[in-house]
């Protein structure tokens, strides 16, 4: 049986978790998770973060109903980053864009390659 506290985690009690879409492979975002939104996540199906700046669990489209449905968790080979495979509802970053990679650097500049959704 899995036991998140198995897992490496910073000296906050965190560790780190990019979100990606399951279906395409698409990144998605980065964000934080406690043992204990680990727990929740798996025991609900949906995916919540520790806001770090709240203190606080935050369960990802609770107020904006973009969720992010678990599929899979993945563990890294040094057990202290985490990939959640997911299935998202519109927007995953919040400032509504289907992601939160949208601004590159080419050529030393950088430059938005991606409009918000809504």
């Amino acid at each position: 049986m899995f036991d998140p506290k198995t897992l490496r985690y910073d000296a906050n009690g965190l560790i780190p978790a990019i979100a990606q879409e399951a279906a395409t492979g698409e990144v998605l975002m980065m964000a934080w998770m406690n043992a204990a939104s680990i727990e929740k996540t798996l025991a609900s199906g949906r995916v919540t973060y520790w806001s770090r700046s709240r203190q606080e669990f935050w369960e990802k489209g609770a107020t904006s109903g973009n969720q992010q449905v678990l599929v899979e968790m993945r563990l890294d080979c040094d057990r202290d980053c985490l990939l959640l495979q997911v299935e998202q509802s519109g927007p995953a970053c919040h400032t509504g864009r289907r992601n939160c990679f949208y601004t590159a650097v080419r050529q030393g500049d950088e430059v938005e390659i991606a409009k918000p959704m809504t």
